[in-house]
């Protein structure tokens, strides 16, 4: 690795709305599964990061949850609050858009940006599904209302135009020193990884408020390095207990295919055998308490 004086880091932090794409972008550029990604909004709760190095450069990623306008919950207002904290300590802000969804010149977001003193990049993500010609004309609409450092059209899921906006925040990393060990990829244990994909699939094989309605706690996580295989036992709470019902299903139907799932993409994952358990438990209204909300994380 070259001296400390050449070396380049920094704190990418990546904002938006729910559901424009934040997660898609973060997987795109880090290159491993960081954040769970659906078609349904608030899918990311948690700020996550991802790191990218080598020998003289870190990256350190930061997806954050999409701003939730009318927070109904406390965990929506804690969500809220984590990307609050992306405005004071990035080195780079990357603002994510869906080039389908407007936004209103009263936006809380423009006055955010206003004051944002890194440099700020515009990311107008699903290009593929608007012309040309309405894409220059949003280019020139949203230059006009905040002050952007670069702007970069690109499609997250097809991955066009991320590999040269991943060069470009390269170049603007400043001089910094190694944050992280270099071998690692994010700030995240196994586990919370184990969470989110049980979330994810949750998220996919229920509807309506269930799956917003569910928190997941890996309870138990046992490698056995003889078998390669890791025994997973996960709590899955609910918010009432007519919700535990339809987690579970007519004779565990549900929950069966559920783990299924689950397990695959686990299994994907830590690239070993995994024997997965699921429970579920009732917490009520656990959305709205402190004491549930710092057991899961939402509060320190």
């Amino acid at each position: 690795m070259e001296e400390l004086s050449t070396h380049r880091s920094g704190f990418i932090n990546i904002i938006g709305r729910p559901n424009v794409g934040k997660s898609t972008l973060m997987n795109a550029l880090v290159g491993e599964r960081m954040s769970i990604i659906t078609n349904k909004p608030q899918t990311t709760r948690h700020r996550i990061i991802g790191i990218v190095n080598d020998d003289n450069h870190q990256m350190v990623f930061s997806d954050t949850p999409g701003y939730i306008k009318d927070a109904a919950y406390k965990m929506q207002e804690r969500m809220n609050a984590f990307v609050k904290t992306t405005f004071e300590d990035g080195d780079i802000m990357l603002l994510v858009v869906d080039v389908t969804q407007d936004y209103d010149e009263e936006n809380h977001l423009f006055q955010r940006l206003a004051k944002v003193q890194c440099p700020l990049f515009l990311v107008l993500n699903k290009i593929d599904l608007i012309k040309e010609e309405e894409l220059v004309q949003l280019i020139k609409e949203w230059n006009e209302r905040v002050k952007f450092t670069e702007t970069f059209p690109i499609s997250a899921l097809e991955k066009k135009g991320t590999e040269n906006l991943f060069e470009k925040l390269k170049a603007y990393l400043p001089l910094g020193p190694v944050y992280y060990p270099k071998d690692q990829f994010t700030d995240r244990p196994e586990r919370f990884f184990v969470n989110e994909i049980i979330r994810e699939k949750i998220l996919l094989n229920y509807y309506q408020e269930i799956p917003y309605s569910c928190e997941v706690v890996v309870e138990s996580f046992k490698v056995d390095d003889v078998k390669n295989m890791v025994r997973i036992r996960a709590l899955i709470y609910v918010s009432r207990k007519s919700q535990k019902g339809i987690i579970i299903g007519k004779a565990g139907s549900a929950i069966k295919q559920l783990g299924i799932d689950a397990r695959k993409s686990i299994e994907k994952f830590l690239e070993k055998k995994v024997h997965l358990e699921l429970y579920v438990k009732v917490k009520d209204n656990w959305r709205d308490d402190e004491k549930e909300l710092k057991n899961f994380g939402y509060l320190d």
